[in-house]
């Protein structure tokens, strides 16, 4: 990995204040709704979302299996559209994908055909490197802040589930989006691996101060890396409550305001069987 200090949350605010104070959010859900056919009539997976994702904000979506989360994960990146409402990405509506949004799924999804450095050269082929560097030093650069400069000629069957993901998020952050959109993209590692992968991400955040909208099951993930949570309710999704994260980086996961965040983000799922 690049050495990078692992910054406080303050820290990371100081670098941001600037992206922080423009008069709109980066990511606006504004009414969402999406209902779907289906052959014993339309299933109403959204209604009314509202929540916003603030510049260089790290944001958490969490709620129940089927809420929802991944189908609000999918509009925000143009790869559906909802029923009613609008998401807007710096003021603008979202109607396809684009390279200012890099997406990171639970499947890597990488090319088996490919090594490393060409999965993560993909993006670079269609638009060419960020200003300032050539293709080469952009993946070499994404590489290094992943820790797998030594893989770069692997292929992707020679990888663990890891080193998988981390060339996942090389390959979404060679363009240089401002916003990484992720879904569940620690789900299937071990608990150890997931550890570290929540470690190294933090630092690649503050190096780049990407917004990074994040879906997950796992509340105690969400609790350590995020900003702000938003929880989900279970179908048709909507959100119950936005909760801020307020404790400093990185955080201790057995303290007793870590504890008590995660409880107040599990009552809504245990009133939701109740």
């Amino acid at each position: 990995m690049i050495d990078m200090t692992p910054q406080n949350s303050t820290t990371h605010s100081d670098t941001s204040d600037e992206a922080r104070t423009r008069d709109y959010p980066q990511i606006r859900v504004d009414s969402v709704s999406k209902t779907y056919e289906s052959e014993s009539g339309p299933v109403e997976a959204l209604t009314g979302v509202d929540f916003d994702v603030g510049h260089g904000e790290f944001v958490s979506i969490v709620g129940p299996s089927g809420s929802g989360k991944s189908t609000v994960f999918r509009i925000i990146a143009g790869l559906e559209a909802s029923t009613d409402g609008a998401v807007l990405v710096d003021g603008s509506p979202v109607t396809e994908p684009g390279p200012d949004r890099g997406m990171i799924f639970q499947d890597d999804a990488l090319f088996p055909w490919r090594t490393v450095a060409g999965n993560v050269s993909y993006g670079l082929e269609e638009v060419g490197p960020p200003e300032g560097f050539t293709t080469e030093e952009r993946i070499d650069y994404c590489l290094e802040l992943v820790g797998l400069t030594d893989k770069a000629d692997a292929y992707p069957k020679e990888l663990s589930g890891g080193q998988r993901q981390r060339v996942g998020i090389a390959r979404a952050l060679a363009v240089d989006p401002p916003i990484l959109l992720m879904d569940e993209p620690f789900g299937s590692v071990d608990a150890r691996t997931k550890t570290s992968l929540h470690r190294e991400l933090l630092d690649i955040w503050a190096e780049t101060e990407k917004t990074i909208c994040f879906v997950t099951h796992d509340i105690e993930e969400a609790v350590y890396l995020s900003d702000r949570i938003v929880v989900f309710s279970t179908a048709p999704g909507t959100v119950l409550d936005i909760i801020s994260v307020d404790l400093p980086r990185p955080r201790d996961r057995t303290g007793d305001a870590f504890t008590k965040i995660k409880a107040d983000v599990l009552s809504y799922f245990e009133d939701e069987e109740n």
